[in-house]
């Protein structure tokens, strides 16, 4: 009888609150599931849930559904379906995806792709990859549009160096571009110290050597300014754990501790809206990208999990109350998906997957009563299609662009990180 009361009294302050066990998931191992606990789902239930959105997305209907496509038979990329292109930032989400649903093969044939047609060996960007690739790896897309610029976008670096270590850990390393721990330490290496490099023209370093953060990208006009949506704490505490140099692992500590700083400097301190594009001290870039838009949407979970994992720093869950309080004031039915940091609405999706999913994750550090109802839309949310395509893969006339990329993307991730399938794969110490 004591047993029995005492499993309810502990069920239910589990409930109340959705902070992460001491030290956070990160150490313990202990990964909040609130399908779980906030909407009373089965394990069973979460798992058919996972794979069905897997499924959908890797081997669903080549036209409206699915956004993986195999090349050759050793190498697949995610296809934005909507600019008829590849992107890095696609492909470091599709081996994170995979290496967290134990998807070796698939994972494999994303890297190969990445490393034979958008990863630079030679030249000023030599050790970087290419933000965007046609669909056959060349520079002119199907429809005869040739795809301008060959920089990086570093998010996508970024998180192809995490699934990397990820997957040493969890897989082990093999031979060639598959040792995955020599490949990630090289890239990681390459951004911190692109400036060390001779012959780099005016490439830099990924990462900012005084501001410590991350650029928008590392030439040109981009390399003096950020994007919100790039720092990930929650990474580069474990870069600061896993990275090679003792140098490099001071260095990522303390890029981890100026990206929650500027969390708080970019945030509105009413909505908790952040801009798509600012400067490094949190303000919004004079030019195009001041409001909160597609990049931005990421924003709204970041902070989240880095507080799951990490458990650091506790204004993330005061800005995961924020964000999720504004979100809940507006339709239902008709969320802004741009927005002025104010709040003040200039778009609106009336079903915004992507910030469906991104909001939800913030349920990860809200208080329950807020976080419940957006776990819950996420739960019943199919992932994005594209209902509106034509046979030969285009869009139809009059219909809008094609996002179930980007938005199914998001969408996943959220499904991912809410049921606690997210996790840390490899040993974290102090």
């Amino acid at each position: 009888m004591i047993r029995a009361v005492l499993s309810v009294f502990l069920a239910s302050v589990f409930v109340a609150s959705a902070a992460p066990p001491p030290g956070g998931a990160a150490r313990t191992g202990d990964y909040p599931n609130l399908f779980k606990t906030y909407l009373g789902k089965t394990d069973a239930e979460v798992e058919a849930r996972l794979d069905t959105a897997f499924q959908l997305m890797f081997y669903g209907d080549p036209f409206t559904q699915k956004i993986y496509y195999t090349i050759a038979d050793d190498m697949a990329y995610l296809a934005d379906v909507g600019s008829r292109d590849i992107r890095s930032e696609g492909i470091s989400y599709g081996m994170m995806i995979t290496v967290q649903l134990d998807k070796q093969s698939e994972f494999n044939k994303l890297w190969k792709f990445a490393k034979t047609y958008m990863y630079h060996d030679e030249g000023p960007l030599r050790g970087y990859f290419t933000w965007h690739r046609a669909y056959d790896g060349g520079m002119t897309r199907s429809d005869g549009s040739v795809i301008r610029g060959d920089g990086p976008a570093p998010d996508g670096e970024e998180w192809m160096v995490m699934a990397l270590m990820f997957a040493s850990n969890r897989w082990g390393d093999g031979e060639g571009i598959f040792d995955y721990n020599r490949e990630a330490q090289d890239l990681l290496r390459m951004m911190i110290h692109k400036d060390d490099q001779p012959d780099r023209g005016s490439v830099v370093s990924m990462f900012h050597p005084e501001e410590k953060q991350i650029r928008f990208t590392p030439d040109g006009y981009g390399a003096s300014f950020t994007d919100p949506s790039y720092h990930v704490p929650h990474f580069y505490e474990l870069m600061a754990r896993w990275a090679e140099d003792p140098a490099d692992r001071a260095f990522m500590a303390e890029v981890a501790k100026t990206s929650r700083e500027f969390f708080r400097k970019a945030a509105h301190p009413e909505t908790g809206i952040m801009p798509n594009y600012s400067h490094f001290d949190g303000t919004q870039l004079e030019r195009r990208g001041r409001d909160f838009e597609a990049d931005a949407w990421r924003t709204l979970g970041w902070p989240a999990m880095d507080w799951s994992w990490w458990g650091q720093d506790e204004w993330m869950v005061e800005q995961s109350n924020r964000i999720l309080r504004f979100l809940a004031s507006q339709p239902a039915d008709n969320w802004p998906d741009k927005l002025q940091l104010d709040g003040t609405v200039v778009r609106t999706n009336p079903i915004a997957p992507g910030m469906t999913g991104m909001a939800a994750v913030a349920a990860l550090a809200a208080e329950p009563d807020l976080g419940k109802p957006f776990v819950e839309r996420l739960w019943n949310m199919a992932l994005p299609s594209d209902v509106g395509r034509n046979t030969d893969g285009l869009i139809v006339e009059g219909e809008l662009r094609s996002w179930r990329y980007y938005e199914g993307l998001l969408s996943m991730f959220g499904l991912l990180k809410v049921s606690g399938h997210f996790r840390v794969y490899g040993e974290v110490t102090d």
